[in-house]
């Protein structure tokens, strides 16, 4: 389906619906936060009774975001009336946004998917999905204007933030002209791009600096320095006292390495292990992940492990390895 198609259905939606519920997956980062406050704010301008409910309450850390309040978490959502339509953002499984969340589906006349991840082709063709898109700000934000709605800076700085933080700021080769375009859009509302990057990176302590330069000291890398790897234990993070959240970028320090195709970093999680896997560009690391039991884009994927640290590392480098003798497509071709 091509992107004005799936637009004009959401207006479809749009014109039929008077009550509408946005969410995105629990444990949300800037780009879900992001994208549902600026549709929310957007879609209240056209008169509609939009509301933004989250498994959970809003993050402390994206709070600059929503001065209005916009974002409620489920404990304190008053349902009046049936929900017309119920728009997820920034994921394409309704399982993913909260038991509780989940229960709302149920309730409401028809669901809307705004996202940019990998899903089915009958998914994608039923629901607002460009794959292309280096984040969901960016689908979200065109979409906005096809819908003929004015970008004011309250739905920039949202839109703006979650391109920036999606895209390990604008670093990743889904960054198109298209993306340059809209950020462009978005700063002539009056956001400030230096401003909006210490906003969301500006605001370390120094113990996320120590765990940073503990993590680094310890990075790996196999034999031909293809493969290159960090850890990080649930321990490091209590002991320097930094966000779970902030950690998500540490294997992007990978990338610069000269000889480095992919990067990965493996964090406890219980009895499980995270493994956060980065692509250069030239092997397409959302495969790998299929084949390790999780999913994501060509680069930047992830999946979870059970098992200890030390055997899920040396068992996932293996693998690794092993698909890089035999590599997927490149990234870009069937």
């Amino acid at each position: 389906m091509t992107k004005s198609i799936a637009y004009e259905n959401v207006r479809n939606l749009l014109n039929k619906a008077r009550s509408i519920v946005l969410t995105t997956h629990a444990g949300p980062d800037a780009d879900g936060i992001g994208s549902e406050l600026a549709l929310c704010l957007a879609l209240r301008s056209l008169g509609k009774k939009a509301v933004c409910v989250n498994e959970g309450p809003l993050p402390d850390r994206y709070r600059y975001l929503d001065p209005e309040n916009v974002l409620i978490s489920f404990n304190e959502y008053k349902q009046e009336g049936p929900i017309d339509l119920f728009i997820v953002v920034d994921t394409n499984h309704i399982s993913r946004i909260g038991a509780r969340m989940g229960e709302l589906v149920q309730k409401s006349k028809h669901v809307l998917f705004v996202d940019h991840h990998p899903c089915p082709p009958t998914v994608e063709r039923l629901h607002c999905i460009d794959t292309s898109a280096a984040a969901t700000g960016q689908v979200v934000g065109e979409l906005i204007e096809y819908l003929g709605i004015e970008l004011t800076q309250k739905m920039a700085l949202p839109l703006y933030t979650a391109i920036l933080i999606d895209t390990s700021s604008f670093r990743y080769p889904t960054v198109s002209g298209k993306t340059h375009t809209l950020l462009a859009k978005l700063v002539e509302t009056g956001v400030n791009p230096p401003q909006a990057y210490n906003m969301i990176y500006g605001a370390k302590k120094v113990g996320h600096m120590q765990l940073l330069g503990k993590v680094l000291s310890n990075a790996q890398t196999n034999e031909d320095q293809e493969v290159a790897w960090l850890s990080l234990s649930d321990e490091m993070i209590h002991q320097y006292g930094a966000d779970i959240e902030d950690t998500h970028s540490f294997v992007n320090y990978l990338l610069v390495l000269d000889k480095v195709k992919v990067a990965c970093m493996f964090r406890t999680d219980g009895k499980n292990v995270r493994v956060g896997l980065r692509s250069t560009g030239e092997i397409d690391v959302g495969l790998i992940a299929e084949a390790l039991g999780g999913g994501g884009h060509n680069h930047s994927a992830a999946t979870l492990i059970e098992g200890k640290m030390e055997e899920v590392v040396e068992e996932t480098i293996d693998k690794i390895e092993k698909a890089l003798k035999s590599p997927p497509p490149p990234i870009g071709q069937v």
